[in-house]
């Protein structure tokens, strides 16, 4: 009777999976731009008289950060009232609850306002869905296919968001901007521009929630931050902690986007340019303008796997 090495399989389960964590030529070329992106964005947003280059960028990730506010609002049954992104509004990048009377001024902030909800869930998904939503196009950047398919998600994302800040002109110009410079790169290359540009918005909402958790929550006590709302509704922990607990998340979810892009998208430059060909291609390109199962199911997957 043969035996059974239980731990042999085990192992060479352990090495196959590892061994999907190998960066290949494509992908250390990816993870060298997205170090580039960390060290640009470091600089840029920390020079004055440069910062407003990512201006713009800094609004979106903002974007984010109201738009997970909203959607938790929505699924615990809040009436959302606005969304706001501004220069000088209430609120930096804060959860506003609709009988909020005293403004607090910030600058490049965003504000969400809503009625009913339950606060210990819609207040941590500021940052921790702008985590997420930063985490999954990480992971989309390393496939350009992923990349159209995380564009036209994020496009569901801006109508939500126009209807929802409908008021607010700086949010029409952000999204009008951002969907212009969206379309243009997926005409540039075979859309290996909107595949970079995928990935910097991701690192760019990462970095943001990262900075933005140390310096309100950590670095120093900001009492108009989701930290600080969160502290007074929950009552466990100082909104220090918090803060860092959020971090931590953050962090993690920043780190699994790197990890499901290495594992799920292992194809090369070449490769990619051909499937690029094939599923939604640039109007007048050659191929079929189709829709490849495969690359929804393997997007579909990255994101449920930085969900667990």
């Amino acid at each position: 009777m043969p035996a059974f090495d239980g731990s042999n399989d085990f192992h060479a389960l352990l090495a196959r999976d590892a061994s999907r964590l190998v960066p290949n030529d494509t992908q250390r070329t990816t993870l060298i731009v997205a170090a580039c992106y960390i060290i640009v964005i470091a600089l840029l947003w920390h020079i004055p008289f440069l910062s407003w280059i990512i201006y713009p960028f800094k609004l979106l990730t903002v974007g984010f950060h109201e738009m997970s506010h909203a959607f938790m609002g929505v699924l615990t049954c809040a009436h959302i009232h606005s969304i706001e992104l501004d220069r000088m509004i209430s609120f930096p990048s804060s959860y506003v609850l609709s009988n909020a009377s005293t403004p607090f001024i910030a600058d490049e902030g965003g504000a969400t306002s809503m009625s009913g909800g339950i606060q210990w869930l819609t207040l941590p998904a500021g940052y921790l869905g702008s985590s997420f939503i930063g985490a999954c196009l990480i992971a989309c950047g390393f496939n350009t296919n992923a990349s159209k398919v995380a564009s036209l998600v994020l496009a569901v994302f801006f109508l939500f968001t126009l209807w929802w800040a409908r008021r607010n002109w700086l949010t029409w110009a952000l999204i009008i901007g951002m969907s212009g410079v969206i379309v243009l790169f997926w005409f540039v290359a075979d859309s290996v521009a909107l595949r970079y540009f995928v990935l910097f918005i991701g690192v760019m909402s990462c970095m943001y929630v990262l900075w933005d958790v140390i310096d309100d929550t950590i670095a120093r006590k900001v009492n108009t931050s989701d930290a600080s709302a969160f502290a007074r509704v929950c009552g466990c922990f100082p909104s220090q902690v918090w803060g860092v607990i959020w971090l931590l998340v953050a962090i993690a979810f920043f780190a699994a986007g790197i990890l499901v892009g290495l594992a799920a998208f292992k194809e090369t430059a070449a490769e990619q340019a051909e499937d690029s060909g094939h599923f939604l291609p640039v109007p007048g390109a050659d191929g079929a303008l189709s829709i490849s199962p495969n690359i929804l199911m393997i997007t579909l997957s990255a994101v449920g796997l930085i969900l667990l």
